[in-house]
């Protein structure tokens, strides 16, 4: 079984989508482990796009990320990456496939619904930052 990460963007939390992006992703065959609301700092949101350091686009990427809350989800499956990388689609809703969560919930190719980790390394170190590598019981214990 195969780990990784998807975050629902702001967009998509403001806008109630949540339940309905998780729904899919399940229909899909992947199992949600762990799950967090979480709204990112500027500085944390900084370092979750660090790969992104020294691009145009990094400071608006960082103010929209940090703008309201987001959930971080921890998925399971075979081939997890891949399959959750299919599903999300590209990046540009509107170059998105049909039936993929960008095309379905994306605004445009900031605003575009999700996150989902791109490899082995980044969904480790992704799930790691969210601090979602421990299994907690009900109690928080």
């Amino acid at each position: 079984m195969q780990k990784t990460l998807l975050m629902i963007k702001p967009d998509a939390t403001e806008r109630a989508l949540g339940g309905r992006i998780l729904a899919r992703v399940e229909e899909a065959g992947l199992r949600v482990e762990r799950l967090k609301l979480v709204r990112l700092r500027d500085a944390e949101a900084r370092e979750f796009y660090r790969v992104h350091a020294g691009k145009p686009f990094l400071e608006a990427l960082v103010a929209y990320i940090a703008s309201g809350p987001v959930w971080a989800a921890v998925l399971s499956g075979e081939d997890a990456i891949a399959r959750l990388r299919e599903l999300v689609g590209a990046t540009d809703p509107a170059r998105a496939a049909p039936g993929t969560l960008r095309e379905a919930f994306g605004c445009d190719l900031r605003r575009n619904a999700v996150h989902a980790s791109d490899g082995p390394e980044s969904a480790a170190a992704e799930i790691g930052f969210f601090g979602l590598t421990e299994e907690r019981d009900a109690r928080g214990g």
